[in-house]
């Protein structure tokens, strides 16, 4: 219910990755700050954008079973894991910005992206603003509208307070990575304004133009109606079998799935992630 809580708790239970090889993690400056970053794998250039409080660990073992497939950027962003500080709001506007910088920096032209959260609101907003950039995304738990989040949620924000935050668990994970250990309160001060951040995308998603994939577990923190509605503006929601090709976007509900659940599984996400990147889809019998 509780979605910065929720998404943090993913930092304790999306569990060790798989065996692979060791990522080649690096550091850019990108507005002001120092951005860390890992590389790992082989083929189509892939970033990975992590949730709220979280870090390229705590995404679990997603990356190395991308990288199996993909080169695959993971990012971290504004204040978190390795990545310095700025004196400047973490909106998701200002987020896309940092990866269209980034893109540019490391030479990237155009990649897909796969983020979760936070980082799915701001690989949306990367497509909204820097439509060059992005020939795929991929948008887990993701929300286009403040409208769309549980009630619950929405009834939580405005009791959200830092004192609420430091003397949980994850506060003492931040520690572990942070380019500023005593960092923590102010990242999430900032964290806390960007839920009161306007959020009301509607025009700008509809005019997409890039493939999206959504992905949404069915206890979610955004509503199951408000992913469908982001489905048809999207030109999903149509009846196949008629003789027209599929939408280029699709939608994945994972089952008993609530938000933390939705990036602990692996396997399951990336089933729907690669054949989407592959712009893959299954045969019907009239085909």
């Amino acid at each position: 219910m509780l979605r910065t809580v929720l998404i943090a708790a993913a930092m304790l239970v999306a569990g060790p990755a798989v065996a692979e090889p060791e990522p080649a993690g690096n550091r850019v400056e990108i507005n002001g700050m120092q951005m860390y970053y890992e590389v790992s794998g082989e083929g189509d250039p892939l970033i990975v954008l992590h949730g709220a409080y979280m870090n390229i660990p705590s995404m679990g073992a997603i990356i190395p079973r991308l990288a199996r497939s993909h080169k695959v950027y993971a990012l971290e962003l504004q204040g978190h894991g390795r990545t310095t500080d700025i004196d400047r709001p973490i909106t998701y506007p200002n987020l896309a910005d940092d990866v269209a910088a980034f893109m540019n920096a490391v030479d990237l032209k155009k990649a897909d992206v796969f983020g979760y959260s936070m980082g799915a609101a701001a690989g949306l907003q990367l497509a909204i603003r820097h439509p060059e950039k992005v020939n795929r995304l991929i948008a887990a738990s993701v929300a286009y509208d403040a409208d769309g989040w549980q009630p619950e949620f929405k009834a939580f924000i405005p009791q959200m307070s830092v004192e609420m935050f430091v003397g949980m668990p994850f506060a003492q994970e931040y520690r572990k990575l942070a380019a500023d250990p005593n960092g923590f309160p102010a990242l999430v001060k900032k964290l806390i304004a960007l839920e009161h951040e306007p959020m009301a995308w509607e025009a700008d998603v509809r005019a997409l133009k890039a493939p999206v994939l959504i992905i949404s577990g069915d206890a979610d923190v955004a509503t199951l109606e408000h992913s469908v509605a982001m489905f048809r503006l999207l030109g999903g929601g149509v009846m196949g079998d008629m003789g027209k090709p599929l939408p280029a976007s699709r939608f994945a509900v994972l089952p008993a799935t609530s938000h933390t659940a939705v990036i602990t599984q692996p396997d399951l996400l990336y089933s729907s992630i690669e054949p989407f990147l592959k712009n893959e889809t299954p045969k019907g019998m009239f085909e």
